[in-house]
């Protein structure tokens, strides 16, 4: 307890003075954005791989990548020694996939709202950015983008492609449960997710564009009602490059179910295993042991084991 509060007394100290430093380098900024990248990176030097192995058993995590140019997990968003965890399903219509052991399931479709066709926007010079909805280009400098990047967002061509439901294409894989589910799709994230019908996975990652990079594509507040009343919760966030605005115009989402509601609840309790697993893979530790309070997840051996470094 005493030398706990003689490192924040120290920190107090010091701090202003390593600030006016930055300042005057002009780096406060960056120096910034280095240690909050830091921060959320803080609990990825534990390894949790003996704990979900216990955890899991025999059986895997199912996750649907969509959007998945890089493969599964491409973002890093949790470190790929979890990676082996998972049957993945990746979904893509452009990429020219090679599946390997951990990626036996392949949907070349788009994904919608409804079974129909759709005009794919393809832009070659960025082809991560291809999307369902044509870009704006009015909006790339408030991403931070210069004049002489805007020919990054010229459409190189369009093309017509199959679409299709989550839920259905988890049915014609045979697929009857959904564990994580991330969705990095460039502005159609809310029609995709309006096919989940039954689906409720215990974990969806979500980019949100709060300023909207391409015409016509829905509001990042429609993806969040869409997600409260579906019965999910906002558990964590991640800004995603440069931005304008004093806050970021883009992020990475990550939501649970609501564990505030009876039904969230039970989407938790039916798969507690895996619930756990997931959020000691993405880091989210102190949460999970507060939602271990309120639900009766078990396993206090691991919920307490371990110091969520983040809020060090």
């Amino acid at each position: 307890m005493f030398l706990g509060k003689l490192r924040t007394s120290i920190a107090k100290i010091l701090l202003p003075f390593f600030f006016q430093m930055m300042r005057l380098l002009k780096a406060s900024t960056r120096t910034v954005n280095y240690f909050n990248d830091k921060k959320a990176e803080a609990n990825n030097t534990y390894d949790f791989q003996k704990e979900i192995q216990n955890l899991l058993k025999d059986e895997k995590l199912i996750g649907m990548d969509v959007g998945s140019i890089g493969g599964f997990n491409s973002d890093c968003y949790f470190p790929k020694k979890y990676n082996k965890f998972f049957e993945t399903v990746l979904v893509d219509p452009l990429n020219d996939f090679k599946p390997d052991d951990l990626n036996k399931n392949v949907i070349k479709k788009g994904l919608w709202s409804s079974k129909k066709e759709k005009k794919l926007f393809i832009l070659n010079k960025r082809p991560q950015s291809s999307s369902l909805y044509e870009p704006n280009k009015e909006a790339l400098s408030i991403y931070g983008f210069k004049d002489k990047d805007f020919n990054l967002f010229d459409v190189s061509k369009e093309l017509i492609i199959e679409c299709d439901t989550i839920s259905s294409s988890l049915n014609k894989l045979n697929i009857k449960s959904l564990d994580y589910l991330k969705i990095d799709t460039q502005g159609a994230e809310y029609e995709i997710l309006k096919g989940l019908n039954n689906f409720r996975p215990l974990m969806i990652k979500c980019e949100l564009q709060i300023f909207p990079m391409y015409k016509n594509q829905p509001s990042w507040t429609r993806v969040l009602d869409l997600l409260e009343n579906l019965d999910y919760m906002l558990s964590d966030w991640k800004k995603i490059g440069s931005h304008a605005t004093r806050s970021p115009v883009e992020m990475d989402m990550i939501f649970i179910p609501n564990i505030s509601k009876e039904i969230g609840k039970k989407i938790i309790e039916s798969k507690k295993e895996k619930f756990v697993s997931l959020m000691l893979i993405t880091g989210q530790i102190k949460f999970l042991k507060e939602i271990s309070k309120i639900i009766n997840l078990g396993y206090p051996d691991i919920c307490n084991k371990f110091e969520d470094k983040f809020f060090n």
